[in-house]
């Protein structure tokens, strides 16, 4: 039997990877692997609308394309170790897939709070549909909620749990909320947006100790004070999934190192031919704003980058290698983009903000719908918006370094 193709992850970026083989004339078979026992969903708006709104595997599920009809998806049931030499996977139920082709698209986890004494229930995180589906019971009205971490996904889901009616604080390592991705100037009007609803930020602290015995109720700062809280939601970064990779001869340092073709690499820095990771597990580089390879986990790269890597497969276990060799040897040259909705401010991005060094308000004023632009010298590598969505997607196609 003629071994298959097989994508390690039931994601959004392994969804898109399907899709674009069986488009690009792949006819073989098939094989998609997830541990979670849903079918491929959307995750961005877990900790948005859908946590505000209907928590369901149908508010979030993908259309599944009539491409797919043959795909043989194993869900549930998590890869739990590779060889890569003799090109199998060994799956949580002993199960053994061997493969011709693979295409790792694990993507990543929260990274977890493990205090001593911590207790067991009142605690969670928001990366899947059944972290959001626990945690939609407990954002009642009423309900006290400590954020831990100011990125993307604790400010929205801040901005969640107060229009469901909570009291809302969230606490911060660094001096502003998102300050990374946004730089100061903007990430203190989002600040400011926030706190015009009712939320209370806490920055420069972190958690010391989480109280209670059975179930939360409270958390205790490195200044002393103490929040009183029913709900406390970790954000505090993410883990990618790559130990079912440990073992062989494979770069995993801080995700899976790929090359601009997106073929895995070896600890010396060779590609494994039929090896090919994708989305937020994935470090790579984009020189058009930073030569240096990092996981950007924005939710246009998955997508992206199951498009290059399905139609890459497809050809090269095509008849014709050599007539596609133009095809295949293009680099990967994204534009990451992002969005964000908290409260009424829908922010929209391009490029990399945190590789600029100068930030310029571009259009619009500070506190209403205005547009960010992000510089390093005369190169605008990044631009973000509040509103003016058009005006903004304007920006996308000149943002990027100058090559001399």
């Amino acid at each position: 039997m003629i071994r298959p193709v097989v994508i390690v992850g039931a994601s959004m970026g392994g969804l898109r990877a399907a899709e674009t083989l069986r488009k690009s004339g792949y006819e073989g078979r098939l094989v998609v692997i997830g541990d979670e026992p849903h079918a491929p969903y959307n995750r961005p708006p877990l900790s948005k609308e859908v946590l505000a709104e209907q928590v369901d595997h149908a508010a979030v599920a993908f259309p599944m394309s009539e491409v797919l009809d043959d795909v043989e998806w194993i869900l549930g049931n998590a890869v739990v170790g590779t060889d890569l030499d003799s090109q199998t996977i060994t799956l949580a139920d002993g199960q053994v897939v061997e493969y011709n082709s693979l295409i790792i698209a694990s993507g990543l986890r929260p990274r977890r709070l493990d205090m001593p004494g911590q207790p067991a229930r009142g605690a969670h995180a928001i990366r899947t549909l059944d972290d959001a589906m626990a945690l939609r019971p407990e954002l009642k009205p009423g309900a006290k909620v400590v954020v831990y971490g100011a990125g993307f996904i604790g400010c929205e889901a801040a901005a969640t749990a107060t229009k469901l009616g909570a009291t809302v604080t969230v606490v911060g390592k660094g001096p502003v909320p998102m300050l990374r991705p946004l730089g100061q100037q903007l990430a203190e009007d989002i600040q400011r947006r926030h706190e015009a609803h009712g939320v209370r930020f806490v920055m420069n602290t972190y958690l010391t100790e989480i109280l209670g015995d059975d179930s939360v109720t409270g958390v205790v700062l490195d200044n002393g004070e103490t929040l009183e809280c029913d709900v406390l939601i970790e954000s505090i970064g993410s883990l990618p999934n790559t130990e079912f990779l440990e073992g062989n001869d494979i770069d995993i340092e801080s995700g899976v190192q790929v090359n601009a073709a997106l073929h895995a690499l070896r600890n010396d820095g060779t590609p494994w031919a039929n090896v090919f990771a994708i989305g937020d597990v994935a470090r790579f580089p984009i020189p058009q704003f930073d030569p240096t390879t990092r996981r950007v986990e924005h939710w246009n790269i998955p997508t992206e980058m199951a498009r290059k890597v399905g139609k890459q497969v497809a050809l090269q276990l095509g008849d014709d290698v050599e007539a596609h060799a133009t095809e295949l040897a293009k680099n990967f040259a994204p534009i990451p983009s992002f969005w964000s909705d908290q409260f009424e401010v829908s922010l929209l991005a391009y490029g990399l903000l945190d590789q600029g060094t100068e930030v310029r308000l571009l259009e619009g004023q500070v506190g209403g719908d205005c547009i960010y632009g992000y510089y390093r010298g005369d190169d605008m590598v990044g631009v973000c918006g509040i509103g003016m969505r058009s005006k903004v997607m304007g920006y996308r196609n000149k943002v990027g370094l100058t090559v001399s």
